[in-house]
């Protein structure tokens, strides 16, 4: 039996390891199409900042973790799957034999459509040479241009203002974080972002992009669509992800938005499994499929995986859309159907000096959904309530008076 994992992520890692706690004598195969050991993306921006150096994104900081465990690792990158024949064909001419497989191959910056994008200065912040590059362009007072203001693009953010650059942001949208804030939240966000020098464009399109050197050194225009032009010396492009999926093609995998998998994280092809950002799952809240690109999810998804493989049937109870975000010491988070159900109530407070903001959604006597901004304290009781679907009863009416209030509704029921 000969078990590979391809992508190197979170989710890779964690589901090889997996799979050597269940199975201590199986081969197993992980494959990162990066050259540098495995890392977590999440750790980007805190190298960007000078927190931790290069080794400090590695996802395992001792040296041969992955000798010692028996798992073999190796670079390579996965041009096609014939899953008839058990087999990767890999870049170079390479292959690469399997009996079960497991998908973690991530996802992908989106480039939107906008000319002049191949120039040098342009980059995404999504690997560590991308990283590397930015960091040589990003220094004290460069003028920077961020595109985008979804949650990718605010860690970024943060890490650029910790550079000390002169920084734009760009969102074709009304608001930022439009996926994860409604207008309140993504207002209060802007305000915030703007009082601490952020220049933020809320629903204005990049058009271009114009070489512009000068000083010695190659500069850029980027022009908007109300006609203002922003100059700089490095542009960042978070603009959105894509799930990893088209070497997949013939392989006889349903593919939609990502992998489609069923509660186990098994495809459409028997043997062949998908976790992460790759992986069209199981959604908890809405009871259907969708991707859910965060690394708690890959986490999971590639632990529950692993132990299917292994023949350790573990249902998937779904993921929860759940995002925790602290931009310039602002925290912001969404859980569940934020956005509220059909037929459902809600309930909010707002303190727009204060920055403070509290948003829950009902079905019936259910929270299924929550918005908060600026406060620490008890937050992660809001997943608590929604993932626990218990009936609120009284509490219902109480938290509808005071959002407030849910870390007693939460005691009450946890007694």
């Amino acid at each position: 039996m000969t078990y590979v994992v391809v992508g190197a992520g979170p989710s890779g890692v964690v589901a090889a390891e997996t799979l050597r706690k269940a199975d201590a004598e199986t081969e197993i195969v992980l494959i990162g199409e990066e050259p540098e050991p495995p890392y977590s993306r999440m750790a980007i921006p805190y190298y960007l900042t000078g927190k931790i150096d290069e080794a400090g994104t590695y996802l395992r900081k001792t040296d041969g973790h992955y000798d010692t465990k028996n798992i073999t690792y190796q670079q390579g990158k996965v041009e096609s799957v014939d899953a008839e024949a058990g087999k990767l064909n890999l870049h170079g001419g390479g292959s690469q034999d399997y009996d079960k497989l497991l998908i973690c191959t991530g996802a992908s910056p989106i480039k939107p459509p906008v000319e002049g994008l191949d120039q040098p200065g342009v980059h995404h912040c999504w690997t560590l040479e991308d990283a590397r590059q930015i960091i040589g362009l990003a220094h004290e007072g460069a003028d920077v241009v961020l595109i985008g203001a979804g949650f990718i693009a605010c860690i970024i953010l943060e890490a650029l203002v910790e550079r000390g650059v002169n920084l734009s942001v760009v969102e074709m949208e009304e608001r930022m974080l439009p996926r994860m804030m409604d207008e309140i939240g993504g207002d209060m966000i802007k305000r915030w972002c703007v009082n601490k020098g952020v220049n933020v464009q809320t629903g204005r399109r990049v058009t271009k992009l114009d070489a512009a050197g000068g000083a010695g050194e190659d500069r850029l225009t980027v022009n908007l669509d109300d006609g203002t032009e922003m100059p700089a010396h490095l542009v960042v492009v978070a603009a959105g992800v894509a799930s990893n999926t088209g070497f997949l093609q013939g392989s006889g995998v349903e593919v939609k938005t990502g992998i489609v998998v069923n509660n186990h994280l098994e495809s459409s092809v028997a043997g062949i499994y998908a976790a992460g950002d790759c992986a069209e799952g199981p959604d908890f809240s809405t009871g259907g499929w969708s991707v859910h690109a965060i690394q708690p999810t890959a986490v999971d998804h590639g632990r529950i995986a692993a132990l299917n493989m292994a023949g350790k049937p573990t249902p998937y109870r779904g993921s929860l859309v759940m995002n925790v975000l602290d931009t310039m010491g602002l925290v912001s988070v969404s859980f569940g159907a934020w956005e509220g159900v059909e037929g459902g109530e809600r309930a909010t407070i707002v303190d727009d000096d204060q920055f403070r903001y509290l948003r829950l959604e009902f079905d019936g006597e259910r929270l299924v959904g929550a918005l908060s901004l600026g406060r620490t304290d008890h937050v992660g009781v809001l997943r608590g309530l929604i993932q626990n679907r218990a009936p609120l009863g009284e509490w219902k009416a109480i938290l509808m008076d005071d959002p407030n209030k849910f870390m007693d509704a939460y005691v009450a029921h946890s007694q």
